[in-house]
């Protein structure tokens, strides 16, 4: 079995959420729980930070290991989706786990997979554990994949943990109010583990306190540690003048390559956690500083905002949800374009309708759709977009609709190409 067949099998035997939907979300932990005894619980050998959130656990967590990495530690790095190979789930200091690891893994507990019939996350998330012991990581930098209380990966006992935000997204699982999905997030929180809230919403701030307390956890909110005085975007770069608390060495200056403005809190809360981490591991500012600023190419963390090219500028954004699009939407201000050129294509169980009211109706659309089955036919996409008087044609390919859109566009236009991280995947592959 080569590594193609080995991801065929894998995709047509263990169902992806990413590609499916609710038939791959599986509620409680006894799938990974059974895996994990059957491997001799790797994952109770290993330091981690955890994270969760809506929006922004992405980017928290490879700057994270970003930081971790230019500090010499062998840094492992767990995070979901993937763009263009599913390879970019797990890494070790930037580089991704390799094939042969994933054949043999796959080959020695096929029997174990179609026993239980575990989801292609519980699997990755077993595999991800294995080959981070395996390879004496001395810290992971775990992202959970949904929620939190009953994702994968929490059957950790993490050093600290971090929620990036609250928002409505995947409400036919975690609860259709902000705070059913909080308690979801929250269930991250352990035994005197601190926690750090990254973004502060009144809405659901008692939840995280109650659970903190609970498991008598210390809790920080992210801007109670950082005082950010001022972000300034120049160049595709996001400068930003922060104050930590408890430092008397005044105003720091840091500068980033993830450089939407929406990155500002996701910056927060990881200077937040070194903060708190800085003495265990000997973090040092300047250290930080270069880590954060050159993420992108550390980590080949892509898909945020991504500048492809200039005249036409076209981006890629994975932002997906409505917090995602009113962020990336925001993020446009700092551009001067003469139009603007949207492809756009969503999956099926988004609450479609609240995301397409927020695109701006001067635009010009090019609809279109990922391939994968869980994808929105690009026409019934096209027909909801015209109740809210969006206009553009149908493309059933995404690299038609870039190709188009490309024909199109004067060197002052802007082409933003976003509403599914499958969109931004097909991209990726366009735009090697």
């Amino acid at each position: 079995m080569n590594y193609q067949q080995t991801l065929e099998y894998l995709y047509t035997q263990l169902p992806m959420f990413q590609r499916v939907g609710a038939a791959a979300y599986k509620n409680d932990l006894s799938n990974i729980t059974y895996i994990c005894n059957l491997l001799g619980n790797p994952q109770n050998k290993l330091k981690y930070i955890h994270i969760a959130g809506t929006n922004g656990k992405g980017s928290v967590s490879n700057m994270l290991a970003a930081i971790f990495q230019k500090h010499g530690y062998k840094t492992g790095l767990f995070t979901s989706p993937h763009l263009v190979d599913f390879r970019e789930r797990i890494k070790i200091n930037g580089r991704n786990i390799s094939k042969s690891y994933i054949i043999k893994f796959v080959q020695e507990h096929e029997k174990i997979f179609n026993k239980i019939k575990p989801s292609f996350f519980e699997w990755t998330t077993a595999l991800a554990f294995q080959y981070f012991y395996d390879k004496q990581t001395d810290i992971v930098i775990l992202e959970t994949g949904m929620g939190g209380r009953l994702d994968s990966t929490n059957i950790i006992t993490p050093e600290l943990s971090i929620i990036t935000n609250i928002g409505e997204d995947h409400k036919q699982f975690l609860g259709n109010i902000l705070k059913k999905i909080a308690i979801e997030k929250a269930g991250i929180i352990k035994q005197h583990v601190p926690i750090i809230i990254s973004e502060h919403q009144p809405e659901v701030k008692s939840v995280f306190i109650k659970q903190a307390k609970q498991n008598k956890a210390p809790i920080f909110f992210a801007r109670d540690l950082i005082k950010i005085h001022s972000t300034q975007y120049i160049d595709n770069v996001l400068r930003v003048t922060y104050l930590e608390r408890n430092n008397n060495q005044g105003k720091n200056i840091l500068s980033s390559k993830l450089s939407a403005s929406y990155q500002e809190n996701n910056i927060r809360a990881v200077l937040a956690a070194c903060t708190i981490l800085k003495k265990q591991f000997k973090l040092k500012t300047s250290v930080i500083h270069k880590a954060i600023q050159h993420t992108p190419k550390i980590t080949n963390f892509r898909g945020r905002w991504e500048v492809i090219q200039k005249y036409p500028y076209i981006v890629l954004d994975i932002a997906h949800n409505k917090q995602g699009i009113q962020a990336a939407l925001k993020h446009l201000k700092h551009y001067q374009y003469k139009n603007l050129r949207v492809v756009i294509g969503v999956v099926k169980d988004k609450d479609i309708k609240s995301i397409l009211q927020l695109l701006p109706k001067q635009a010009v659309y090019y609809f279109t759709q990922a391939n994968i089955p869980r994808a929105l036919d690009v026409t019934e996409l096209k027909n909801i977009a015209q109740q809210y008087h969006l206009k553009g044609n149908t493309y059933n390919k995404v690299y038609s609709a870039i190709k188009q859109a490309k024909k199109e566009a004067l060197k002052e236009d802007l082409i933003l190409i976003f509403g599914s991280a499958f969109i931004v995947a097909d991209a990726c592959k366009i735009f090697k």
